[in-house]
């Protein structure tokens, strides 16, 4: 009700506010005088009358009235009138004190040094005393009350204006947060239930979501925040697509999962992720599947510090290994992610945690050696490669011999140190390969399906694969790079309009692979479910609107962000398969299939690795491209069945 009528006052015309306060001033006059009088006398003496019970001549009305004709012209020609109440400060309060001092000085001669009958010559002092404090409190007043109901209303007014979809519980402790911050302004909650539709949450009125774009224009809406952690992803995905068109910012809580720890902070609030529109529900892992070859297990993850292996790794470390072995050659993302499992384990951390971490190419025979040797491993989580398609083109020699030669030297010694199980992360780019290190990614495919179909060798290991897709938010991915030049400005530089790829979230993609160890028998072909395919175009466009942007394009020449069309690089493919043959088999994980594929004799994949290293030390580019390609096109065989 207080800020209510302050608001009201606020908004009253400049006249008439200087209206009130000339008002104010002339009653403080009369209070200031009365006051006087009963300080002076000992009684309330009425201005109306001429006689005080000490049968003393007293006569306030003429002491008021002169106070009102000496006070109000000063008080006008000193500009008293002219400031603005709410910003009044110090100088203001002097302006008071000058204005009324020479006020004094006139009212005390007249009353203290002249004398009027019926007005003690005191009154002349105490009177101008009492009025420089009732008029310098009320100003003070004013300005500290006002200013401050002022001063908020305007830092309100520059607060981003929100809506919270959701007034549920995670609504409604958002809403307190983001009013404790005032880092934005809450003005409404936008739900799907009619029986809160229409109703008041703290002041604050629940919309009907299928108002969402009338409430949205009518209040100036600049982001929505999505308070609905518990709801499934393809729910999420075909809210976001619709609240996308309205051209505001979207943003989100966290999982129910990511929440359940606490109350909900303004920090917990983030940007869309480009996966909240995948909207495709994750499947809850097989914890069988999950455990079978990592609990209580010696691990090995190479490439530990990338993208699929930095997550390989937070899932391995979670189901309790017995050790977790940490490979990488780049000394950065090895000390990064080892930094962050060992704060993860604690106490055990300082005393020697499941965590060794070796800094070591895979192309190293010595270095992988001295690793088998000395731990043992059951399982191998082979994830290094160089994956970034441009750079290996442009360094093919360095790409094949990391991805292919390593492979081969990790996978000769896991076989000769009696390594239970080795898995290669692969990837789509190796089906019907057209760049190097699609390539190099097939040539290692092949080797690992000849050694687990080399019936001559007395090796137990049991090679698999598992092939995806693009994992959102990997290093090289398009995500982060488009996120950057959105916040740039743009443009967004695309090679083709009509590039597809598949996409999955990394920790999804890591928690497969885990799962699909379990159930290789060797030489197993897994390819993950990565959905429906995306075309790159119409991510590159919803990124702009989950901005809260809009594309500059032919139809809108005053939009944000441009979509600039570069050209395909060298070897890139406008799409990307997932199986080389027709038939996948099914698993008992609904998203993880099982590739029919053939293989190649070993000893014909050995003596073309011969030849091959022949032509990397002494041929040319072309020659390599040659020799690689024309391997993997003569020697993609139909699958064996016997």
């Amino acid at each position: 009700m207080v800020r209510g009528g302050v608001n009201v006052a606020l908004g009253l015309p400049r006249w008439l506010k200087r209206l009130i306060a000339l008002t104010l001033d002339i009653g403080l006059c009369f209070l200031t005088t009365w006051f006087a009088f009963y300080l002076r006398l000992g009684v309330w003496v009425s201005p109306l009358q001429d006689k005080a019970s000490l049968d003393i001549l007293a006569r306030p009305d003429i002491a008021m009235g002169l106070s009102v004709i000496l006070s109000i012209p000063l008080f006008v020609s000193f500009g008293l009138y002219r400031a603005i109440f709410r910003y009044s400060g110090w100088s203001a309060l002097l302006a008071i004190a000058r204005t009324i001092g020479i006020y004094g000085i006139l009212y005390a001669g007249v009353f203290t040094i002249i004398g009027i009958q019926g007005v003690p010559r005191t009154i002349g002092l105490i009177q101008p005393i009492l009025l420089l404090i009732a008029v310098g409190s009320s100003r003070a007043l004013v300005s500290h009350w006002f200013g401050k109901v002022y001063r908020e209303q305007l830092a309100l007014g520059e607060l981003p204006k929100v809506l919270i979809y959701g007034a549920g519980s995670a609504g409604r402790e958002l809403a307190a947060a983001i009013r404790n911050s005032k880092k934005m302004q809450v003005v409404g909650f936008i739900d799907d239930d009619k029986m809160l539709q229409g109703s008041n949450l703290n002041n604050l009125t629940i919309y009907a979501s299928e108002n969402l774009s009338y409430v949205v224009e009518r209040l100036g809406i600049s982001d929505i925040l999505l308070a609905m952690p518990s709801i499934g992803r393809s729910k999420r995905a075909k809210l976001i697509s619709g609240i996308s068109k309205l051209g505001v910012t979207i943003r989100t809580l966290p999982s129910v999962q990511d929440l359940a720890s606490g109350k909900i902070l303004v920090s917990d609030i983030h940007d869309l992720d480009i996966e909240d529109l995948l909207g495709r529900d994750p499947v809850n892992p097989d914890i069988n599947l999950l455990s079978k070859n990592v609990t209580g297990k010696v691990v090995l993850v190479t490439g530990a510090g990338g993208s699929i292996g930095s997550e390989l790794c937070r899932q391995i470390f979670d189901l309790k290994p017995k050790q977790l072995i940490l490979v990488d050659q780049s000394e950065y993302s090895l000390y990064a992610i080892e930094q962050e499992l060992l704060s993860l384990a604690g106490d055990i951390g300082i005393y020697g945690a499941p965590v060794k971490a070796f800094l070591a190419p895979i192309t190293s025979e010595r270095a992988v050696r001295v690793i088998l040797e000395g731990f043992h491993p059951h399982i191998i989580f082979h994830a290094a490669a160089y994956k970034h398609v441009p750079l290996v083109e442009k360094n093919p020699v360095e790409g094949i011999l990391n991805n292919v030669y390593g492979t081969l030297n990790l996978a000769c010694l896991a076989s000769k140190y009696s390594v239970p199980n080795f898995v290669l992360i692969s990837t789509d780019k190796a089906v019907r390969p057209t760049n190097i290190m699609g390539a190099s990614k097939r040539l290692a495919e092949i080797i690992l399906q000849a050694l687990a179909n080399d019936f001559s060798s007395s090796s137990n290991t049991i090679f698999s694969m598992v092939r995806f897709g693009n994992v959102l938010n990997s290093s090289g991915s398009v995500v982060p790079l488009f996120r950057k030049q959105i916040q740039n400005g743009g443009p967004i530089t695309l090679t083709h309009p009509e590039v597809t790829r598949f996409f999955m979230m990394i920790p999804e993609a890591a928690q497969l692979v885990i799962q699909a160890s379990s159930m290789a028998k060797g030489g197993d072909v897994f390819v993950l479910d990565m959905g429906d395919p995306v075309k790159i175009y119409d991510l590159a466009k919803k990124m702009i609107q989950l901005s809260g942007l809009e594309l500059r394009d032919e139809k809108n020449p005053n939009g944000d962000i441009e979509i600039v069309i570069t050209g395909l690089r060298p070897a890139e493919k406008l799409y990307e398969e997932l199986l080389i043959g027709n038939d996948p088999k099914l698993t008992i994980h609904p998203r993880i299939l099982r590739a029919h594929e053939g293989y190649v004799e070993l000893e014909m994949v050995f003596k073309y690795l011969l030849e091959l290293e022949k032509i990397l030390k002494d041929g040319s580019e072309n020659e390599i491209k040659y020799s690689i390609f024309g391997f993997i096109e003569n020697n993609t065989v139909p699958p064996n069945d016997k």
